[in-house]
């Protein structure tokens, strides 16, 4: 079960989680706050899976919350204004629910952070010539097609596979990774800022081509 806070200086949108998360068995609600410097205070002392957070709130924004954390949960993002959706994904978000929000929406969002979560603890086994690595699904950052081979891109390193890219999502999940190119497949949670024509990944710039642009968008909530 994913454990969860909701914060939100508005009584009533903070109802609505409350209520939303009454109603399945995926998530435990374990604080609720109106004042974002109660919620930092409770996450210094406790751990949570994931934050609803609002953006506008006074004093502090959500997006400035989620800046003074050293350790940060999964976070979905809470708002009634459309266009913060941009920043929001630059501070990997993982989802960004407009208000009002409906318990469909609800649940789509929760389902993401259901499979974030455990990705999160999924390690596969990349074979590249005679060498087999263990790799975290959560630390590869993106895919590039390179000739017959395609490279699998981590922090620290690159390892070379011979792998067909329209297999790539026998390797990881379509839900976790995007095609965004015809030679790149990208993790969505580590896509640091979006562009028209290109996004960056641990200061990597990774081009979007024209196909792949609108899908991308919808992909991400973005208008």
């Amino acid at each position: 079960m994913i454990t969860c806070i909701a914060i939100d200086d508005e009584p009533k949108a903070l109802e609505v989680i409350e209520r939303y998360c009454g109603k399945t068995s995926l998530v435990s609600l374990k604080a609720s706050f109106r004042e974002p410097v109660k919620a930092i205070e409770f996450l210094q002392r406790e751990k949570v899976d994931l934050i609803f957070l609002d953006i506008n709130m006074p004093d502090i924004s959500g997006m400035q919350l989620l800046q003074t954390l050293s350790i940060r949960p999964l976070v979905i993002f809470t708002t009634a204004y459309s266009h913060y959706a941009v920043e929001s994904y630059e501070l990997n978000a993982l989802d960004y629910l407009l208000k009002p929000i409906t318990f469909e929406r609800f649940l789509i969002a929760l389902n993401k952070a259901a499979t974030a979560r455990s990705s999160e603890e999924t390690t596969i086994l990349i074979k590249s010539g005679p060498q087999t690595y263990p790799v975290k699904v959560v630390d590869i950052l993106y895919l590039e097609k390179d000739g017959n081979y395609m490279t699998v891109h981590l922090k620290e390193k690159h390892i070379l596979i011979r792998e067909n890219m329209n297999n790539v999502f026998d390797l990881v999940a379509s839900n976790d990774f995007l095609r965004v190119h015809k030679s790149y497949v990208v993790a969505i949670r580590h896509i640091t800022m979006i562009e028209v024509h290109q996004l960056t990944i641990n200061g990597e710039k990774i081009p979007i081509g024209s196909t792949y642009r609108e899908s991308l968008r919808a992909r991400l909530g973005l208008k």
